[in-house]
């Protein structure tokens, strides 16, 4: 598969809560990070993701780049929540055919009530495999 279909193949499956085919994209060592979320393994990462989807209610793909071995989307993701839209940028690098790393960069500050009401944005532990992201730690 191309750059450009094992990127696509990922994020038709991730939209759609189709854990397995999402999984089946993604290399053996793998590491995500975003704002909120950090995960150095793809189980920590896809964990979170059937509740994600849950509140998404649409998905705009305003600019697709693909290169050899990286690729980066950028997207608005709509959602049934108080944020309402969201402006996203997705960066992928990938190694032999497979996504090892996925950069999300966004404005987390809309979400910080949000995933405060839901209970997720404290000192709590986080699920096995997944981090606070650096500007969440002691929040």
């Amino acid at each position: 598969m191309t750059t450009r279909e094992t990127v696509q193949a990922y994020s038709r499956a991730r939209f759609a809560g189709d854990v397995t085919a999402a999984a089946a994209q993604l290399a053996g060592t793998f590491t995500f990070r975003s704002p909120m979320i950090s995960s150095d393994d793809a189980r920590g990462h896809l964990a979170g993701l059937r509740g994600f989807v849950s509140v998404v209610t649409g998905v705009d793909l305003l600019s697709e780049l693909y290169g050899e071995s990286e690729a980066t989307l950028v997207y608005d993701v709509h959602t049934a929540t108080p944020v309402g839209t969201q402006r996203t940028a997705e960066h992928f690098r990938l190694r032999d055919g497979k996504i090892e790393a996925i950069t999300l960069i966004f404005d987390a500050t809309p979400w910080h009530p949000v995933m405060a009401a839901a209970g997720r944005l404290s000192a709590a532990r986080p699920p096995a495999g997944r981090t606070p992201a650096p500007s969440d730690r002691g929040r």
